[in-house]
């Protein structure tokens, strides 16, 4: 007898139920300190206690329901002004997919290169390594400058600099993939007098396709950080990055964790995304 599926959305409800039932005592615990501090300040509030003050405070270290949906509406609305934050996180959205995809073109190369050739592997595995162990936020207005100087600005710059985080993933995952057939198998082609491109195209290829998806679901993530931080420390004119950096310096809390909601909505998306393209491409794969 088969056992019907359980919905993949029952788990995530339930996390999301247990974070809303948190949610407000999590907010005045938060609060508290700096509303007591404010109230023995001398500062004149509406309120009178620091537990009403807690949900009261300009600058919240965790705002409140109504504080974060005056934020919402502040922040959205209208959709298509270049300072809302749906307009920013189609602008990031676009660059991290632009990223993820030049991210996700040099690791396929990288990983068929690193599996053909064990030579080529010793010898660049170790700086592939180091390359991800360099701190983004130094390295991207460098590469801005450097791209800048051949006449690449604007969109472009930020893309590259979410490739170069996003490829990592996929050459390592790839690879990985690349090499899961066993020796029986690999012994089969040879019988059938398969030559390496053959056997590449025919069994390690089709093998590694679940390892891809695996490893862009992470790429995916990794590329809109790099999207983000990228905004962030180059000149940028949208995006929520720049969005990050502007209210950070205005000390606008609640401005800080509506993009951040935005970022957090914008990531799940693309995860989604490359799930969709996973169910599209591998419709053979049988999910509990």
């Amino acid at each position: 007898m088969t056992l019907p599926r359980r919905s993949p959305l029952l788990p995530m409800l339930v996390v999301a139920a247990v974070a809303a039932l948190l949610y407000l005592p999590l907010m005045v615990w938060a609060n508290y300190g700096p509303a007591a501090r404010t109230l023995a300040s001398g500062a004149e509030l509406e309120c009178r206690t620091a537990l009403a003050c807690a949900t009261q405070l300009r600058n919240p270290v965790l705002p409140s329901p109504g504080q974060l949906a005056g934020g919402f509406r502040a922040l959205s609305v209208p959709l298509t002004s270049p300072l809302s934050a749906p307009y920013n996180a189609v602008v990031t959205g676009g660059e991290t997919l632009l990223g993820l995809a030049l991210g996700a073109v040099v690791g396929l190369a990288l990983a068929v290169l690193l599996v053909a050739s064990r030579s080529f592997e010793r010898a660049t595995l170790p700086w592939l390594v180091a390359s991800q162990t360099v701190p983004i936020v130094a390295i991207a207005p460098m590469l801005a400058v450097l791209l800048g100087q051949y006449g690449v600005q604007g969109f472009l710059p930020k893309a590259i600099i979410a490739a170069f985080i996003a490829f990592f993933p996929v050459a390592v995952g790839m690879s990985r993939g690349l090499r899961s057939p066993d020796a029986l198998q690999l012994d089969l082609m040879r019988t059938y007098s398969a030559s390496g491109s053959q056997t590449f195209r025919l069994l390690r290829f089709p093998a590694s396709v679940p390892y891809l998806f695996t490893a862009l679901k992470v790429a995916a993530t990794a590329a809109l950080v790099g999207s983000i931080v990228a905004e962030i420390s180059t000149i940028s004119f949208s995006g929520l990055g720049k969005m990050l950096a502007e209210n950070s310096r205005a000390s606008d809390t609640i401005a800080l964790w509506v993009i951040m909601v935005y970022g957090a909505v914008l990531g799940v998306t693309l995860v989604g995304l490359v799930g969709l393209a996973e169910r599209l491409v591998t419709p053979w794969k049988v999910r509990a």
